[in-house]
């Protein structure tokens, strides 16, 4: 990564790691849910938040993997407080069994990062029968966060912290179709479905950072681009996987350096009530046309409520 050292106007740059973002930052009696927390990014962005004294709960599909990577962040830091539950973001009923579940513990919520996302090479429905992508990278995001926006606005309210929603999305975004998002071929087995998924990513965060500002909530949203990170994303494309892992480290950045801009939105004080905006290597970036889409956003949010909307019984 030494052609990127170039500083921001945050400080940091592309090379920096989210230990360094984070370095100095107290997170005691914060409290963070991660997405995709067994591995990649999401597994380094609980290390670096456990380290700072933020409680974490990994929401993860593999509970096995998810407390082998617990059992390894408590082994590096003793005074961690982390904790796994299952969540798989394809299946909109595990979505509504993990917020239920963690609506009940009483717990607060400070932070929620939407981190996992897959990236597969064949065109594959979920288990609600809505194309991959959309559903796990974006959709299941949307509904968590809709399930767990009143335990984030009353922490906010009761302890006077501003909350902070991360949403992980990708240059990726970029590929689309013109239109940005196909609503009447969701599920069709077109090109650019990982890109429509990361581009609703960013109008989601557009979207409900406009509506908290309206109702003066203190949460923030905000969408970032990690880098082109050698992780577990690439897992079902052997081909892709493997070329990245011969020439990734020359040109790609490594898990620490890519966690880096998660962490920063997540915890840095140079984000404090900044919404609405796309980050890149720890600093503002500016999205696509389509991602500032207003319209677009509204329509992407209309929709996505209507696809999550539980089955009438007659």
């Amino acid at each position: 990564m030494w052609i990127f050292e170039r500083e921001g106007p945050s400080g940091f740059s592309a090379s920096t790691t989210a230990e360094e973002v984070a370095q100095g930052i107290d997170g005691t009696g914060l409290t963070a849910i991660v997405t995709g927390a067994s591995s990649g990014i999401g597994k380094e962005a609980t290390r670096v938040l456990a380290l700072r004294g933020v409680r974490v709960i990994m929401a993860v599909r593999n509970t096995k993997a998810g407390s082998a990577v617990k059992d390894a962040i408590v082994k590096e830091i003793p005074a961690a407080i982390v904790e796994v539950m299952e969540l798989d973001l394809s299946s909109m009923a595990s979505v509504r069994k993990f917020a239920a579940q963690y609506n009940a513990t009483g717990l607060p919520l400070n932070i929620l990062i939407n981190n996992a996302g897959v990236m597969v090479s064949k065109f594959n429905l979920s288990k609600d029968d809505i194309e991959l992508h959309f559903a796990t990278n974006y959709l299941g995001h949307f509904l968590l966060t809709n399930l767990l926006l009143d335990v984030m606005k009353s922490t906010a309210a009761e302890s006077n912290v501003e909350g902070r929603i991360v949403v992980v999305s990708s240059l990726g975004h970029r590929f689309v179709y013109k239109e940005g998002i196909q609503f009447d071929k969701i599920n069709v087995d077109t090109r650019y479905k990982y890109g429509q998924s990361k581009l609703a990513n960013i109008l989601h965060a557009v979207e409900l950072s406009r509506r908290l500002k309206e109702e003066g909530i203190p949460v923030i949203v905000n969408s970032v681009h990690p880098g082109s990170v050698v992780t577990d994303l690439l897992r079902n494309s052997s081909i892709l996987s493997g070329i990245v892992n011969l020439i990734g480290k020359y040109f790609f950045k490594n898990v620490q350096q890519g966690a880096a801009t998660t962490c920063y939105a997540a915890l840095h004080p140079q984000v404090k009530g900044v919404s609405g905006e796309y980050f890149a290597d720890c600093n503002l970036s500016q999205a696509s046309p389509l991602a500032n889409d207003a319209e677009l956003a509204k329509k992407l949010w209309d929709f996505s409520l209507s696809l999550i909307a539980p089955p009438q019984v007659i």
